[in-house]
């Protein structure tokens, strides 16, 4: 799964394992090896990647089934347009929410 994890978040930035390498100090065979579950990042590096990635150490392990959006390029009233939006679908989501706040 952390294998999995480090592979996709790379892709999503459009980082080859080179340039993930240069930027956490690590070499890019630490990056393959990991990548190829053939070794496991040590505590310190997957706190590294966990902050980089702007994700939780639980998320890069598997524990947390949450979706990370990445908005650091955003600036702040874009990020929050984009939690309305969140949060107005998770209200249509509710089971018995309805637009009017009372249960038809």
């Amino acid at each position: 799964m952390l294998h999995e994890q480090i592979r996709k978040l790379r892709s999503s930035r459009g980082l080859n394992q080179v340039e993930l390498a240069k930027k956490l100090h690590v070499s890019k065979q630490s990056i393959s090896n990991w990548e190829n579950n053939n070794i496991q990042p040590s505590i310190d590096a997957l706190v590294e990647l966990a902050r980089f990635f702007s994700v939780s150490t639980d998320y890069l392990l598997g524990l947390d089934s949450r979706t990370y959006i990445e908005v650091t390029s955003l600036r702040k009233e874009e990020i929050a347009h984009i939690q309305m939006l969140i949060d107005d679908l998770k209200r249509r989501s509710a089971p018995d929410s309805s637009p009017y706040g009372a249960k038809l």
